[in-house]
Order: structure tokens, then C-alpha cells, then sequence
């Protein structure tokens, strides 16, 4: 009879040796067992995409795979209704987390849910903005409308500039602004074209230069207004990656990668227990200066060396 009792000693201690050192081995994985992450990625954006894959690998290096947690991706069209919906959706199917990528998405996720954490990407300006708040954190991507408007300036010396923004995005509206203010300091005047549609890119006229913030409207339909302004020759630039490849000649953007790893990172404290509101927003250390040599060779432009080395990337 001892030695039964012995033996069953053994075993209840064996299973508990298991238990812990399973715990001390696999705490993220145990943390996030059934646990679902919602994405909201409008559709058709290559800066969007961009981050979104590196969030995904960045979430796999943090012990979150497939087969851990489940990522519910919505890809609306880039206006205020979808938005909203889309969060909606997600909240009511009851996910652990909301992650965002750009400032209206994340405005609309803030207007449908206090409760469910929210990690954001691709935010320029958070803070002016008003996001941070109880239920969310994540990564600027500010970048300095001076730099841009400068470098611009080197590359063509225009004296109108075109502002292609929406009035549903206030993001846009802080950038257009922006511009605004250094006219004075530049010496050129500021045109704003309100883009919310893709027909609303016949309204772009009668300028020399156009600026491109992030609008989600705009980088929808990119193509267009690249087609648009290029028959006319005038130059563009950009406060958000992915229209280089289309011929923006000038981009001046929060890399996407750092982007979305850093909202990866957030993802996992916030999965494995963590409120959002102690996790402090990351401001971006990587930005890229991207030029496309040969769209601007092709307008007749010539780039300042200076410039063209100091550049992340150069498209010839």
C-alpha cells in the first residue's frame, strides 16, 4: 500500500513538474490561446499592405501564429460608412483587439468602441488628432511637411502648389494646413483640392507642383491622378509610401515595416494581458525618402545630388 501511494505521489508531482514548466516555456502561447485579433486595412492601399505584412511577420516573432490566435481582416472602401462598419462588425463578433491602420480608421474605432483595445498604425499626428485615449496605443507616422515642401522645391521651383486632401479625414486637413503656413517661408501659394471619390480627381488643375497627403480617398485611386497630372507635367509628392512605383516623384514617408512590426509588438502586450493606455505611443525612427529619378527625368526635372544621396531609395 505504500509503495502504491508512492507511486501515485510520483505521478500527481510528475504532472505538476509538466504543468509549471509548460507555463515557464509557453507563457505567450498560453496568454493568447482563443484569443482573436481584428484588422481594419482599407482595400487597395500599398502603403496599407505593406504594414499589414510586416505586422503579420511581426506577430509571428512574437510567438503569435495562426495557430495561436486568429486575425480577422476587414478591407473597406476607403469612406466614413465602411469604416464604421467594419469596426462594427468586429466588435460584435467579439474580438480581443482592434489593430488600425491610418488615422480615419482609427478615428472610426475610437467612435464605436471604448471597451476593446485598439493598436494603430500609420497615424499621422496622433496626438493632435486626439486619439490616444484609455482603449488605444500604437505608432505615428508624422513625418515634417517642411522637409517635404522643400526638397520639392529643389527638385521645381513652383509657385502654386496643389493640396490634394478630405475634408473626412482631419488628418489631411492638419497636413493641408501644414502647407498652408509655409507659404510665406517658401514663397509659393496653396491650392487644396477636396478628394473623396475617384471623379473628384477631374478638379485637379491650374497648379504647378501637387502635394499628396495621406488621404485614403487619394491613395485609392493614386493611379488616376498620377495619369491625371502627368499629362500636364506636374510634379508630385507624398507623405505616405506606395505611389512611388505609379510615378510620384517625391516621398517623404514613416517606413512601413518599422510600422508594422512596432504595432505587432503593442499587438502582444496587449493580447497577453496588458491595458493599453501603459503602453506609450511610439514616434518613427525610420523614414524613407523616396525619388523616382526617372519619372522626373521624364518631366525634364533635374534632382539635386544632394538629394539623390541622401535618399532610402532611388527609382531610375
Amino acid at each position: 500500500m505504500t509503495g502504491a501511494m508512492s507511486r501515485i505521489r510520483g505521478v500527481l508531482l510528475f504532472v505538476m513538474w509538466c504543468s509549471l514548466a509548460a507555463a515557464v516555456v509557453f507563457p505567450a502561447e498560453a496568454a493568447a490561446a482563443g484569443k482573436t485579433i481584428g484588422v481594419v486595412m482599407t482595400g487597395n492601399i500599398p502603403y496599407y499592405k505593406d504594414i499589414h505584412k510586416a505586422f503579420s511577420e511581426g506577430l509571428a516573432a512574437e510567438g503569435l501564429g495562426p495557430e495561436s490566435v486568429e486575425v480577422v481582416l476587414q478591407t473597406p472602401a476607403p469612406e466614413t460608412m465602411s469604416w464604421a462598419n467594419s469596426i462594427r462588425k468586429l466588435v460584435a463578433i467579439g474580438v480581443n483587439v482592434i489593430v488600425v491602420y491610418g488615422a480615419p480608421v482609427t478615428m472610426a474605432a475610437l467612435a464605436e468602441t471604448s471597451d476593446v483595445p485598439i493598436v494603430f498604425a500609420g497615424v499621422y499626428d496622433p496626438k493632435e488628432l486626439g486619439i490616444p485615449g484609455k482603449n488605444a496605443t500604437g505608432i505615428s507616422s508624422t513625418v515634417p511637411v517642411a522637409s517635404l515642401v522643400k526638397n520639392l522645391k529643389a527638385i521645381t521651383s513652383f509657385s502654386n502648389l496643389g493640396v490634394v486632401y478630405s475634408t473626412s479625414e482631419k488628418d489631411t486637413v492638419l497636413q493641408a494646413n501644414d502647407v498652408a503656413r509655409l507659404e510665406a517661408t517658401y514663397n509659393y501659394r496653396s491650392t487644396k483640392f477636396n478628394v473623396k471619390r475617384p471623379e473628384d480627381v477631374a478638379k485637379i488643375s491650374n497648379v504647378d507642383a501637387l502635394f499628396l497627403t495621406t488621404g485614403c480617398a487619394a491613395m485609392h485611386c493614386v493611379t488616376n491622378i498620377i495619369s491625371t497630372v502627368r499629362k500636364a507635367k506636374i510634379p508630385t509628392a507624398t507623405t505616405i509610401g506606395g505611389g512611388e512605383q505609379n510615378g510620384i516623384i517625391l516621398t517623404l514617408s514613416a517606413n512601413p515595416q518599422e510600422q508594422g512590426r512596432e504595432a505587432a509588438k503593442m499587438t502582444a502586450q496587449v493580447v497577453k494581458g496588458e491595458n493599453p493606455s501603459s503602453i506609450a505611443i511610439v514616434q518613427p525612427k525610420k523614414i524613407d525618402l523616396i525619388i523616382n529619378l526617372k519619372e522626373a527625368t521624364d518631366m525634364g526635372l533635374k534632382v539635386p545630388f544632394d538629394l539623390l544621396t541622401s535618399a532610402t531609395r532611388v527609382i531610375k
